[in-house]
């Protein structure tokens, strides 16, 4: 990978010459109609964005947008940060998108994150001839993404690159900043994003493993890249990545709560309540994998001598993003997405869905959200809320089984965590 994009190659081309850029034709597809009637000139956000819907009905302003499935939420990267995803490949040719629509679509996703530390990933492969925006739309887009959104992206990966999106920075060079030119990478083989993210947790499109697939076929045997590192079977000890229940069973007193949850949960009791943004940050990835390691070989893990709140936080949520199943279990998924009963009903509901999950999971959940309810008291310095709690944990406590998260479930999940912190001295009694 490599950030070294915005090369000065000279005088700048003609912008007119973007579009002669030859790309690849179109897979022939059954692209559905587009069904929206909503006028280009909505850009009210707050009004017609409604992530928390389950599944977008035909009549939502933005159902011809979410339908496509062209953005995507991944849970946390190996640095604690908000993933966002980007399909090229699903988008239908021009006449068929409001591309005005996608840009509220995709600030919309990103309003609900910008306030934390996040990374962006763009699969390039599938963008052609028939459904690339026009060139006065992508530097429009660029120029609406003002600087809450430009602040805290930490990264963004162009996966596949070709000649035409190194064509497009090079033209868009006057207008993108320096510091932003910095944060962009580009990822020639899908291997290399293991080094950012665990493949497994993002929902790659078929046509781009198989055109990976296809690089990797051309390149000679001698200088092949990478592959994806092979799962290694866990250590005796190990503890990121083992089903709850093991963890308990090897527990000498049997307490439910797992190991790493106790540790960053005190520490974080004693010195991160008060930290401003607590939980929207990264932490060192190499500490952050060194911590890791220390825990899966079994030794004492004391972050009172590494004074790091940061790194403590990314590990309770890496902790919780890397179990097996998550602590709100499989089995409950279809109830939590699904979860929109009357308020006089939430709460019984809840304590009945929350009371049915094992005591492997229960204990940890009862821990870390009475641990979250004193972050939450503390908000007015902190300027977390259960609103803003519920966006950071709600992924890490809940995904499906392909592990990564529509956006029409993420807001329901986020939902129920935050319906779960406002209650969580009636669930938990």
């Amino acid at each position: 990978m490599s950030s070294e994009l915005l090369v000065d190659l000279g005088e700048d081309p003609a912008t007119a010459q973007l579009g002669q850029l030859k790309l690849t034709t179109v897979d022939d597809q059954q692209w559905p109609a587009d069904e929206s009637t909503l006028s280009k000139s909505e850009t009210d956000i707050s009004q017609c964005f409604d992530a928390g819907s389950p599944h977008l009905p035909w009549d939502h302003p933005f159902y011809d947008i979410a339908r496509h499935q062209i953005i995507e939420v991944a849970g946390d990267d190996n640095f604690g940060r908000k993933v966002i995803v980007f399909n090229a490949c699903r988008m239908p040719p021009q006449h068929q998108l409001d591309h005005h629509k996608l840009l509220m679509y995709l600030k919309g996703t990103l309003d609900q994150y910008v306030e934390s530390d996040y990374t962006l990933i763009y699969f390039h492969h599938g963008l052609t001839s028939e459904n690339k925006p026009s060139l006065s739309w992508l530097r429009d887009a660029y120029r609406e993404f003002d600087r809450k959104y430009k602040k805290n992206i930490k990264a963004l990966y162009i996966v596949h690159p070709t000649m035409f999106i190194k064509t497009l920075l090079i033209l868009f060079k006057p207008i993108i900043s320096f510091k932003f030119g910095r944060k962009i990478n580009y990822v020639s083989y899908l291997s290399e994003l293991e080094d950012v993210v665990k493949c497994e947790q993002l929902l790659i499109p078929a046509r781009v493993k198989e055109y990976d697939n296809k690089l990797r076929a051309s390149v000679k045997p001698t200088v092949q890249p990478p592959m994806s590192p092979p799962h290694s079977p866990p250590l005796h000890s190990q503890v990121f990545g083992v089903p709850l229940a093991l963890l308990r069973q090897r527990n000498p007193d049997g307490d439910p709560v797992p190991v790493v949850m106790r540790d960053t949960i005190s520490f974080l009791c004693e010195q991160g309540l008060e930290i401003e943004g607590i939980f929207r940050r990264s932490a060192n990835v190499t500490l952050v994998k060194e911590v890791q390691l220390r825990y899966n070989s079994g030794a004492t893990v004391n972050f009172r001598e590494m004074e790091d709140v940061h790194l403590a936080a990314v590990i309770l949520k890496t902790f919780l993003r890397e179990l097996p199943e998550p602590l709100l279990t499989y089995q409950l998924y279809n109830d939590i997405v699904n979860f929109t009963l009357s308020s006089e009903r939430q709460v019984a509901l809840m304590k009945t869905l929350i009371e049915s999950l094992p005591e492997e999971n229960y204990a940890p959940l009862r821990h870390l959200i009475t641990f979250l309810a004193k972050v939450s008291a503390n908000n007015e310095v902190n300027k977390m809320t259960n609103s803003n709690l519920a966006v950071v944990f709600g992924p890490n406590l809940l995904w499906g089984r392909d592990n990564a998260m529509s956006l029409s479930a993420i807001g329901p999940i986020n939902n129920f965590t935050r319906i779960l912190l406002d209650h969580q001295h009636l669930v938990f009694t």
